[in-house]
């Protein structure tokens, strides 16, 4: 009777969902990194028709980094679901490293044989682009971020 009398014990309203969103933000991070994240386009109105030649990021090193940072938030997440949440935040790390690696692909050391773009008029237009795989890869890098430090802050 004593025990009908007792209050509940108050829960968090988050619980471990910050650690499954780490957990799920970090396995789509290491999905990105087999998208396609840069390439050379080449287009000519000439022909009506254009050729690209697409980089993947697991082509690159840099690429072969943000699978690793993805893996590695996911473990954290798994920690966080297994054990305590707060440990979800740990992912902060893994995805700070993929958001600078990241923003170091874009910006490379490649020179400007990779930057230059090649316009001749209507005929050929030859240049550089960078695909919709590095985009999703970067928000799920900072999304790793985001969901890291509500892992840590939470009630």
């Amino acid at each position: 009777m004593a025990e009908d009398l007792k209050p509940a014990p108050t829960r968090s309203r988050l619980g471990r969902g910050p650690a499954f969103a780490v957990l799920a933000a970090g396995a789509l991070l290491a999905c990105c990194a087999v998208l396609p994240w840069a390439g050379l386009q080449a287009t000519s109105s000439l022909f009506g028709a254009g050729v690209a030649s697409d980089v993947r990021g697991i082509d690159d090193p840099l690429g072969v980094y943000t699978l690793l940072a993805g893996l590695t938030a996911v473990g954290c997440g798994v920690a966080g679901l297994l054990a305590r949440p707060r440990l979800a935040a740990v992912a902060i790390v893994p995805g700070s490293v993929a958001v600078f690696v990241l923003v170091t692909f874009v910006m490379g050391d490649g020179g400007l044989r990779d930057r230059v773009s090649i316009h001749l008029g209507d005929l050929l237009s030859i240049e550089p682009v960078i695909r919709s795989g590095w985009f999703a890869a970067l928000a799920c890098a900072v999304a790793v971020v985001l969901l890291s430090v509500l892992a840590l802050v939470r009630r």
